[in-house]
């Protein structure tokens, strides 16, 4: 697995690779929030380390750029250890903090747990199959449907329906667009038709059907399961 280290002191970032390469993880390097960036865009990249005080780009402007993009794990390295710094690392994206200096063999644990989290929750999209926001995952190749870890039953007509809009999460689809791609015929008045399975599946993966998290009406347009 891949593992962006990034800090602006190259000691600290040449210290942690050594230990990670020892555990034999490909490391990856940066030395600012930017290069973090651009090392993420050129690089399918697992987990990522980061200090949080950096020039050009902080840990935390970094992290908000990340996370518009990716659910990569991300452990910030900083040598603030109030709460309200922890808190606020936290709560801008960050899955863990550590305090420097750090134990090594602590680093390499929650390293390790990060990723064990990330591989059983279907993080690493290395499966093509698997299409994936919040809580919602669709396996096409086991054909199962799990919300918040919970299985979901529906008809194979259904499953084409919210895998169709959940692989292309965020994009708007017409009812009739909808219709030809999952019946796989011209669309003749499918409104109907389209809404009933589309009501009943939000009473499947919806905890409250009528303001559904996921599967989205966009009035005058279509549907689309949201980006979580």
């Amino acid at each position: 697995m891949n593992i962006l280290v990034c800090d602006d002191d190259k000691a600290i970032v040449d210290a942690i690779g050594i230990y990670l390469e020892n555990e034999g993880y490909q490391i990856f390097k940066a030395f600012n929030g930017l290069e973090a960036i651009e090392v993420i865009e050129d690089h399918e990249i697992h987990l990522i380390i980061m200090d949080v005080m950096m020039p050009k780009m902080d840990g935390i402007r970094a992290t908000m750029k990340i996370r518009e993009k990716s659910n990569i794990p991300l452990i910030f390295l900083s040598a603030k250890s109030e709460d309200s710094d922890k808190i606020l690392g936290l709560n801008f994206g960050a899955d863990d903090y550590i305090i420097k200096p750090y134990n090594p063999l602590e680093l390499i644990a929650r390293v390790k747990s990060q990723l064990r989290r990330y591989t059983s929750l279907g993080g690493l999209e290395t499966r093509s199959n698997v299409f994936q926001t919040g809580g919602l995952i669709i396996d096409d190749e086991s054909k199962t449907i799990t919300v918040d870890e919970v299985e979901v039953h529906v008809t194979p007509v259904q499953y084409k329906i919210l895998k169709l809009l959940t692989e292309n999460a965020g994009k708007v689809f017409s009812i009739e667009e909808i219709y030809e791609k999952v019946w796989n015929e011209p669309a003749h008045s499918p409104e109907n038709t389209v809404s009933v399975h589309i009501r009943k599946i939000r009473e499947k993966i919806e905890i409250n059907p009528k303001e559904p998290k996921y599967l989205k009406v966009v009035w005058g347009i279509g549907y689309k399961v949201g980006k979580i």
